[in-house]
């Protein structure tokens, strides 16, 4: 894939930056601004080789429509401090406002265009609108830089149609989340642990069936951990439950036995008769769970023997908290997750989404870990070993 080094000069000349700045919004108060501070790097290489950077991006899903519930405006702003300069925000994202800002850009300045879901272009399915979008796009620009890794599974106007226009290449970003998932992926320094857990094991499944031939040892919690936990026989109570997949889970099971593949499944659970603020927890082996109520985090037996496993390895990859970590008295086992991860003599990778919301709820700095991914579904559909749109365009 080409790099920003092969762009050549770009001192006056406009950029266009596909950037991931959709970020968790509480009104206009931003819950978490890690996908913002990961794009400075990239941007501010820009503005120090004197580019124009026009940032393009998403925020929510407002269905192709103007929704002010998910302007980029606050966005913009906190990038603007983050760079500690001002950065341009245009009303629209094609329309006479991102024209307008565009042209007054001088060299080394940033706008950032309203968010590029409000256009229906953008997510067609059909193809030709799509590219009559980027080509609106790219008539704002000179180049491309794809810097936006959690949308380059998808095959949309900004991430993939606009990159058949314009020169293009990766930002770094990108180029580093790409080199970090061929580690996970290739020659893997080992032990190498896999932690999962997250609500929907449907959604771990083709990640499981892909790292099974790479992984030492396969760590299951969080809600999809029930379905594991049904499948050997177990009582689960009210627990989150795809019976539906159980006998996929049983195939994986069994091959993980034949393969050598540690699996690790919780020997306690902390129940409540239900998910609230006020619940009284309760923790119980897995062999005991009641019938009345829910398990909603994995228990400190637990949790000790998966620190154990993730700070005895040399790669561990980690998508999906343990439990209800935004509640406090759910947060123990995915806190104690976080923090052996902290703790690798190695690698220790923690792929996006609620992980990374975790560990910043922790308080525990980015620098701890090796690498924090900023796209959650695109990590686990690059380790599932498909084809990513976003990145297939820009390697030829």
């Amino acid at each position: 894939m080409k790099t920003i080094d092969d762009l050549g000069d770009l001192a006056g000349r406009r950029v266009l930056v596909r950037s991931d700045l959709n970020v968790p919004l509480d009104g206009v108060t931003i819950a978490d601004d890690g996908r913002i501070r990961a794009s400075v790097p990239t941007i501010t290489r820009l503005r120090d080789a004197g580019a124009r950077v026009i940032v393009v991006a998403h925020l929510g899903r407002p269905d192709g429509r103007p929704d002010p519930a998910y302007s980029l405006a606050p966005v913009a702003a906190r990038l603007g401090q983050l760079l500690g300069a001002p950065v341009a925000f245009a009303a629209d994202t094609v329309g006479d406002s991102a024209k307008a800002t565009v042209d007054g850009l001088e060299d080394g300045q940033v706008a950032v265009l309203e968010n590029v879901r409000f256009e229906p272009g953008e997510t067609s399915k059909d193809e030709s609108e799509r590219r009559d979008f980027a080509a609106r796009l790219a008539a704002l620009a000179d180049v491309f830089v794809s810097d936006g890794f959690g949308v380059v599974h998808r095959k949309q106007a900004s991430v993939y149609e606009i990159a058949t226009i314009l020169p293009a290449a990766v930002g770094g970003l990108v180029a580093a989340e790409v080199e970090v998932l061929q580690r996970l992926t290739g020659q893997t320094e080992r032990p190498y642990t896999v932690v999962l857990g997250g609500s929907k094991v449907s959604d771990k499944l083709g990640v499981i069936d892909n790292l099974l031939d790479k992984a030492d040892a396969l760590l299951i919690g969080g809600g999809m951990m029930f379905t594991f936990l049904a499948a050997q026989g177990h009582e689960v109570g009210t627990s989150l439950l795809e019976d539906n997949q159980l006998d996929t889970v049983r195939g994986h099971v069994a091959r993980a036995a034949e393969q050598g593949v540690r699996l690790v499944l919780p020997t306690d659970v902390v129940v409540a008769p239900e998910l609230s603020d006020d619940a009284t927890p309760t923790t119980v082996a897995v062999d005991a769970m009641p019938s009345d109520q829910m398990g909603l985090d994995i228990g400190p037996e637990s949790a000790a023997a998966f620190a154990e496993v993730i700070r005895g390895s040399r790669t561990v990859f980690w998508n999906g908290p343990m439990g209800v970590f935004e509640l406090a008295a759910f947060a123990a086992g995915t806190k104690q997750v976080a923090e052996a991860l902290t703790e690798v003599d190695g690698l220790s990778v923690v792929g996006g989404g609620d992980s990374a919301a975790a560990v910043r709820a922790f308080g525990l700095s980015d620098e701890s870990f090796g690498h924090i991914s900023t796209g959650g579904g695109a990590s686990l559909e690059y380790l599932e070993g498909k084809s990513l749109p976003g990145l297939e365009i820009l390697a030829g």
